[in-house]
């Protein structure tokens, strides 16, 4: 009887160990897919390959502070570029943005960087004039301007975001309604049209799903 009586328990101990397998996977289990990298690809002196990082940069925000890749160290961060007397995409683009900005109100590793094409205009007071009329209050989205050199050169060779060639001289304009999204390391993870409601949610989609990678990568260090 005792030996049945051990089996009976078995049959009750193996399911539960069976249960509290599944769910302790299912919360562990890696994130249903992980966003591509994008860029050529960096030949390192040991003859390794890194990916494409976003060169260091120095603009002036809103608040009439300098903003440098220190800001976005261990951030994710979403980039785009505009001019605030646009009439056409750029109104899009940053009512697209503010539905990312409401989206992670409260996440503070999610940042976003909007660069003026047009710095001789958009100076400081405008770009935070530009800023309260997409009710920002903090300091979680950049409005920037800086030497449009500087800038230009960000747009073509440090987000990928123009093709166009370009020096940045007064002739040169770029208007490009694409976004960018940066990871933590600089890395350049997707690009979306940012005058496309569907693509924009695909970038809300893809932010979580970054989110997710470093927080499982955190875990399985």
């Amino acid at each position: 009887m005792k030996t049945k009586g051990n089996y009976y328990w078995l049959l009750l101990i193996i399911p539960l160990i069976f249960v509290a397998w599944y769910f302790f996977n299912k919360n562990e289990q890696k994130p249903l897919r992980t966003l591509p990298y994008f860029g050529k690809k960096n030949s390192l002196k040991n003859g390794d390959t890194s990916y494409h990082v976003v060169k260091p940069f120095c603009f002036t925000n809103q608040f009439n502070e300098k903003v440098t890749e220190e800001h976005v160290k261990g951030k994710i961060y979403v980039t785009d570029f505009f001019f605030t007397t646009c009439q056409s995409i750029c109104p899009i683009m940053s009512n697209q943005l503010e539905r990312v900005y409401k989206e992670f109100a409260s996440n503070q590793d999610i940042l976003i960087l909007s660069h003026t094409v047009s710095p001789e205009e958009d100076s400081v007071n405008v770009l935070m004039d530009y800023a309260k009329l997409h009710e920002v209050n903090d300091k979680r989205w950049y409005f920037l301007t800086g030497e449009k050199k500087h800038l230009y050169d960000m747009a073509r060779t440090g987000y990928l975001l123009n093709a166009e060639e370009g020096n940045g001289d007064e002739d040169d304009f770029i208007h490009t309604q694409n976004f960018a999204l940066v990871d933590k390391e600089r890395h350049l993870r997707g690009f979306y049209d940012g005058t496309d409601s569907l693509d924009v949610t695909r970038l809300i989609t893809d932010i979580k799903l970054l989110l997710e990678e470093y927080a499982y990568n955190q875990k399985h260090r």
